[in-house]
C-alpha cells in the first residue's frame, strides 16, 4: 500500500477542512483534527514537516486516535520531535499519546497556572527562545510570542520564510486573549516583533495558509488598536469611568451578542493593557480613564 507521505501532489493554499490530510509543500503536510467549533474553525491544524529519516510534528492537537494515526502515517513513523506552540486543550492533548506511539520527545514551554490549560501537558524539555530544530528538508527556529498565552511559541522555517503561528494569528479570525495569563500588551508587542522578520507565509493553527504575512499582521495590529480606541471612547462617553459589564455592548457593538461572553475576555485584556501603560486605572469594579 502506498503511504500518504508518498504523494507528490501539493497545494499550499488549499482550504483547511475538518479531517482532511493535505500536502501543502514537498516537505510539509497539514492534518486537520476532527474538533471543529466556533473557536477552532474547521479544527486544529497539526503539521508534519521534514523529509528523509526525520520529521517534526507541530501541535498534535486533540487526543483522538484516528487523528494521531493519520499524523503517524503521514510521517511514515519517522517522528523525531513533537513541538507544541502552547498548552491550550485544542493543541497539546495528543502529545502524550503520540510520544508513547513514537518515542519522540515533546517540547514546549511550561504551562501557566490557570483553568484554560491541557491537564495532560508535560513536555520533556523546555523550548528556548531562538532554539533551532533541524531535520532533512527543514530548519525551524523557536520564537517565544506571549500574548494569546504566556507560553506561546511560533516556529520560523528560515529558508522558506514560513511562520507556524499556532494561535497567535489565525486565518479568517482574531484570537481571544484570556487574562490573567493572556496579555494584550504582550500580544501586540509580539506581533510587531514578528512583522520585522523575513516572512513569506503564515501557517496557522486554525484555517488556511495566509500568503501575505505583513499585510495580515498589519491588519491584526490595526484591528486591535482600533478596538482599543473604542475602549477609550466608551470610557470617555461614560464620564471617564465604567464597569466591564457596561463597556462590553458599547465596545463590541459590531459583534453578535452571542459572542459577547468571549469578547469580555479581550475587553478585559485591552483594559489591563491601558492600566499597564498608565492610561487607565481600576478602582473596585470600575475602570477609569487617566489619559
Amino acid at each position: 500500500m502506498t503511504s500518504m507521505a508518498a504523494s507528490t501532489q501539493h497545494d499550499f493554499r488549499s482550504p483547511a477542512q475538518t479531517g482532511s490530510v493535505t500536502r501543502l509543500a514537498p516537505n510539509l503536510w497539514r492534518i486537520v483534527a476532527p474538533n471543529p467549533s466556533p473557536l477552532t474553525g474547521p479544527g486544529t491544524n497539526s503539521y508534519v514537516i521534514g523529509a528523509g529519516e526525520e520529521r517534526i510534528v507541530i501541535d498534535p492537537g486533540p487526543d483522538d486516535p484516528i487523528h494521531l494515526e493519520r499524523i503517524v502515517a503521514v510521517a511514515e513513523g519517522r517522528i523525531s520531535r513533537i513541538l507544541c506552540t502552547h498548552s491550550h486543550p485544542d493543541h497539546s492533548p495528543g502529545a502524550a499519546t503520540l510520544r508513547t506511539m513514537t518515542r519522540a520527545p515533546v517540547l514546549g514551554r511550561p504551562a501557566p497556572q490557570d483553568d484554560y490549560q491541557d491537564a495532560s501537558y508535560a513536555p520533556d524539555a523546555t523550548l528556548e527562545e531562538g532554539e533551532v530544530f533541524a531535520v532533512p528538508g527543514a530548519h525551524l527556529r523557536a520564537l517565544h510570542t506571549p500574548g494569546h498565552a504566556s507560553n506561546h511559541v511560533c516556529f520560523l522555517v528560515e529558508q522558506e520564510g514560513w511562520l507556524f503561528t499556532g494561535d497567535h494569528l489565525m486565518s479568517g479570525s482574531t484570537v481571544v486573549i484570556l487574562p490573567p495569563d493572556g496579555s494584550m500588551r504582550l500580544y501586540v508587542e509580539s506581533l510587531q516583533r514578528l512583522r520585522a522578520l523575513p516572512l513569506s507565509a503564515l501557517i496557522p493553527g486554525h484555517g488556511a495558509v495566509m500568503p501575505d504575512p505583513i499585510d495580515e499582521i498589519d491588519r491584526v495590529i490595526a484591528h486591535r488598536l482600533k478596538r482599543e480606541s473604542k475602549v477609550i471612547g466608551a470610557l470617555l462617553s461614560a464620564g471617564g469611568s465604567a464597569s466591564l459589564e457596561a463597556l462590553v455592548p458599547v465596545v463590541y457593538d459590531d459583534t453578535p451578542v452571542a459572542l459577547h461572553g468571549l469578547a469580555r475576555y479581550s475587553l478585559l485584556a485591552h483594559l489591563q493593557k491601558l492600566v499597564e501603560e498608565g492610561r487607565a486605572a481600576l478602582d473596585d469594579r470600575s475602570w477609569s480613564w487617566r489619559g
